[in-house]
Parts: structure tokens; C-alpha cells; sequence
């Protein structure tokens, strides 16, 4: 798709840029996606987004497939909405037949209904899976079709996310539709899929009290802020400038030729990671690896946003991230000897006592543990705090 600056939109893309206030400088973050993957997320982690990074609205994981339903999504809705921004919802597609999708339909419409998605938010069929790649583009269109239209009975607006590279190759993403994810190296001065509903430019940014990275997406329009023009505003303009101008700086560079290298190494987890099949994050998952986990590795590869390293099992190679490409070194700790700091449980503490005490913030430290904030904490109980 031709990419296009702010001077060089014509027509409705003029109008969109106008309403939406577009700075040719940075690409903004609009819209944040958030999952399992993220933890538990407070209201005060949304609270800052829109204050300080100027995020209108976010899109929860509902459900994947026909069985598995996001723990985080009731949460997830709640907080979003208690900290004044617009909420829509997405559900990984896993179907391969219109029969398939139409039975995904239903329960994600189910489980977003059981979550407290309101009526009249986006629920978007999240479409980058190998059982779509191995479809015909005619296939993958009459399955999202009946989709989005079964989608529309529980009275959720649809909508199609896939990538850059699969958008009317893999299936047809039609004008004023479709949430696309491409991420530019520099993607500042230049805006991408501005005939789209969204673009999704980084899936490696962080906010100042979240822990980890995050989905980031621009709106050219207000599908995704309930159909309307966005009533939500930053309290610290010039916070939200300097902090999108700073995630355009550090968005990962993608690599055409990525090649695997040998890199013979030992880490140590710091925080839960998912041991994959494949290094791409649609890879099916193998194993949850807890934090404090040793792996050792023979390859490694910066591929699709992040760092990954190839683990030599038993029975073949199992794949995980080190952390996004911009930060090799997010989710380990280099080598079997490296310094870990631990904390003792005592009667009374709590995870936000715990926290305090060693400077983290609660869910950093229930994260570097492979917990949540809602997991019960014993006595005795060893977690680590550096």
C-alpha cells in the first residue's frame, strides 16, 4: 500500500487527518491492545495512558478459538471504562471453514457479553493464524464474512485485524475498514494504511507505570471511539507529545532477510515467558516457562518485533523472546550466575507492602515472579525483588 504524509492526503483521508488532529512528526497511540499476555491491568495503568500518552481507547483480548475465553477480560472492560476511555474488543481467529466461524462467532459474542463488553463496541476477528495462512484468500473472505456478520447479532460492531502483508493478499481488507498492523522502522512523517480504519505501528511500547510492551495503534477515523468524535482528552499535552515522539525513536527495525545466528548462551528467566513452536507470536504454545527458569540456546533472530532465541529440546527446538527488538534483554538475565535478590514473605505483607519496600511497583514484582496481584501469597514464601 502506498504510504502517504500528512500533506499529501486528499478527500475523506484530509477529513480524517483534520478531525483527528494529525502531527506529521510521530504516529500516535490512539488505541493500545492488550491481553492475557499484559496481566492484570489497574485503572490507574489506563488513567496514565490517556493522561500522559494521549491513548483514546483499547481493545481487550476476549476469546481464541471455540473454547478458550481471556481471564483478563471482565477486568480489563471494567478498568478501561472506569478510567474514561472508549473499549472495544478482539477475538483470535482460529477457524478455517464458514461453519467454523460462525461457531467462533458465538462464542466470542457470548464471552464478550459475559465480560461487559457494552453494546455498540468493536469486536474485531483478529485474522493472522496458520489455519488462515493455509486458506485461499476466497476461503479466508467468506469465513470473516460470516463472522462479522454473526458478530453484528450480539450487537457489536465488526471489524478485521491482520497484517500488513496478508491485507488483500491473505483476504481483502475493503477501504474505510480493517485495523492493519506494519511496523516502519522510523514511522515518523509518513502515515500507513490511512484508507484503513487503524494502523498498528509498534507492538513494542511502554508506558511509564505499566510493566512490559504493548500493542500501539493511530485512528484515521472514529470507528474504533463508539462511532463518534473522541471525548477523551489528556490532562498533560505536553507529556503526550514528548512520550509518542520518544515510542516513534525506538520502534523496532523490521528485517526483510532476517537470518538466525549462533549464539551459544545461558539465560535466566526474570519474569513467566511462553516457550513457543515457532518464533512468531501466532506460534503455538509449548510450555509456560515460570520466572527463575534456565534456558539454554543455540540461535538467535530479531523477527516480527522481537529478539527470539531457539531453546534445543528433546524432541526438536522450542522458541521464546528475550524481549522486544529494541530491549534484547526485557525478560532475562544473562547467564546461570546472575545476581538475584530475594524477599521472605512475612505474616502481614502484602504485594503492594512487598513492592514498596524494594522500589517496583506490585506488578512488576508479581510478573517477575510468573504471578498476578491476585495471586495469594504464603509466609515462608520466597519471591524475587532485583
Amino acid at each position: 500500500m502506498k504510504l502517504k504524509s500528512k500533506l499529501a492526503l486528499t478527500g475523506a483521508a484530509t477529513m480524517a487527518a483534520l478531525f483527528l488532529g494529525i502531527n506529521a512528526n510521530a504516529a500516535r497511540m490512539d488505541m493500545v491492545d492488550v491481553s492475557n499476555n499484559n496481566g492484570y491491568m489497574s485503572t490507574a495503568e489506563y488513567v496514565s495512558m490517556r493522561n500522559e500518552f494521549g491513548v483514546k481507547t483499547v481493545t481487550v483480548k476476549i476469546s481464541e478459538g471455540g473454547t478458550y475465553k481471556d481471564p483478563y477480560a471482565a477486568s480489563n472492560i471494567a478498568n478501561v471504562q472506569a478510567a474514561g476511555l472508549y473499549i472495544n474488543g478482539y477475538h483470535f481467529a482460529r477457524y478455517a471453514t464458514k461453519a467454523q466461524a460462525i461457531a467462533e462467532a458465538n462464542f466470542a459474542g457470548r464471552t464478550a457479553q459475559a465480560a461487559g463488553l457494552p453494546v455498540g463496541a468493536v469486536l474485531a476477528t483478529d485474522v493472522e493464524s496458520q489455519e488462515a495462512n493455509n486458506q485461499s484468500k476466497a476461503t479466508n473472505d467468506r469465513n470473516n464474512a460470516a463472522f462479522m456478520q454473526e458478530i453484528q447479532k450480539f450487537g457489536y460492531r465488526a471489524d478485521i485485524y491482520t497484517s500488513g502483508s496478508w491485507a488483500n493478499n491473505k483476504m481483502t481488507i475493503k477501504g474505510k475498514t480493517g485495523w492493519i498492523a506494519g511496523y516502519p522502522f522510523v514511522p515518523a512523517g509518513k502515515q500507513w494504511y490511512t484508507n484503513n480504519n487503524a494502523w498498528q505501528w509498534s507492538g513494542s511500547a511502554h508506558f511509564r507505570i505499566s510493566y512490559g510492551g504493548f500493542d500501539v495503534s493511530q485512528l484515521y477515523n472514529d470507528y474504533y471511539t463508539a462511532g463518534q468524535k473522541s471525548a477523551v482528552k489528556p490532562t498533560n499535552k505536553g507529556a503526550v507529545k514528548a512520550n509518542n515522539q520518544a515510542a516513534n525513536k525506538h520502534t523496532s527495525k523490521p528485517s526483510a532477510s532476517a537470518k538466525w545466528v549462533k549464539e551459544t548462551k545461558t539465560y535466566t528467566l526474570k519474569t513467566a515467558v511462553k516457550l513457543r513452536t515457532g518464533a512468531s507470536t501466532s506460534s503455538s504454545v509449548v510450555a509456560i516457562l515460570p520466572a527463575g527458569t534456565t534456558v539454554k540456546t543455540d540461535q538467535a533472530i530479531i523477527k516480527g518485533g522481537y529478539r527470539w532465541v531457539r531453546q534445543p529440546r528433546f524432541n526438536g527446538y522450542g522458541y521464546l523472546v528475550t524481549g522486544p527488538a529494541s530491549n534484547t534483554l526485557e525478560y532475562v538475565k544473562t547467564g546461570t550466575g546472575a545476581s538475584h535478590t530475594y524477599y521472605t514473605v512475612k505474616s502481614g505483607d502484602s504485594w503492594w507492602s512487598i513492592a514498596q519496600r524494594n522500589g517496583l511497583s506490585m506488578y512488576t514484582l508479581a510478573s517477575q515472579n510468573g504471578k498476578t496481584i491476585y495471586t495469594t501469597i504464603y509466609p515462608g514464601q520466597r519471591l524475587e525483588v532485583r
